[in-house]
């Protein structure tokens, strides 16, 4: 299990994609059970992958989805809370740096005009950079861009630019690794040494760590700010079976 730990966490992200439709099913099949339950897909396992750079989480990795805790956490919300799935007025959403657990899902909705976008990423619809998008002012009803922004120079022009391809009345979801304990932001370009940066930013291609602030930052951009915490409205025995993490934030903002 050491070894595969290591090894997945070290494929290229395209490679280990294209091999992931491959090899889910015969991973699923392996751990089948009934301890934990994907919601997203509602398939349950006996355990779920390890996950995570440096210490990794157990039980964090679905095998079938590939959903993360965070995935779970937001798909619940949308599900539950909101009429993403179920509104009767087709909705334009953008997804910055798509993550494989939505894509398909997302895709078939048919009340979704739904469009793709990111730099690098194989399974995107258009190739772009979040601080130049190539859209026009007030076109997505939602726009979901989720631990992209830690990766981001200058965050604030990828936020604006955010803010300005939302209609009003519409509202995004803008996940990130954040300390909770920190009141402040931490970032320092002059951390250059990868382990080092690893170490301090939680990856190495991170350029900080966002502290409780990150909300204000959101909220100086234009943003009404939702700091939704959803794991409170799930009962505990969910919380285990989901495998999801207590106390994570959503943060919810409207245009």
């Amino acid at each position: 299990m050491k070894i595969f730990k290591t090894i997945l966490n070290t494929i290229p992200r395209p490679l280990l994609i294209k091999a992931s439709y491959w090899v889910r099913p015969v991973i699923s099949w392996y751990l089948k059970g009934d301890t934990y339950t994907d919601p997203i897909d509602g398939k349950s396992f006996r355990k779920l992958l390890p996950y995570g750079y440096g210490k990794q989480r157990e039980n964090a990795l679905s095998p079938s989805t590939l959903s993360l805790e965070r995935h779970r956490l937001m798909w619940l919300f949308l599900r539950d809370e909101t009429s993403f799935f179920t509104s009767k007025e087709k909705l334009k959403v953008l997804h910055i740096a798509p993550e494989q657990c939505f894509l398909d899902l997302f895709r078939s909705q048919k009340n979704l005009d739904y469009m793709t976008s990111d730099l690098e990423s194989p399974i995107a619809d258009v190739k772009a950079d979040i601080c130049d998008l190539p859209f026009k002012n007030n076109e997505f009803d939602v726009v979901f861009c989720n631990h992209v922004l830690e990766h981001i120079p200058d965050d604030t022009k990828a936020m604006q630019e955010l803010y300005r391809v939302l209609k009003p009345g519409g509202f995004g979801i803008f996940q990130i690794p954040q300390d909770l304990s920190k009141e402040k932001t931490f970032e320092d370009n002059s951390i250059t040494n990868r382990k080092k940066r690893a170490e301090i930013f939680g990856q190495y291609d991170h350029v900080r760590v966002y502290g409780k602030d990150y909300f204000d930052k959101l909220r100086a951009i234009g943003f009404k700010v939702d700091e939704v915490d959803y794991t409170k409205k799930i009962a505990p025995e969910k919380l285990e079976r989901f495998c999801l993490m207590k106390g994570e934030i959503l943060p919810v903002c409207y245009k």
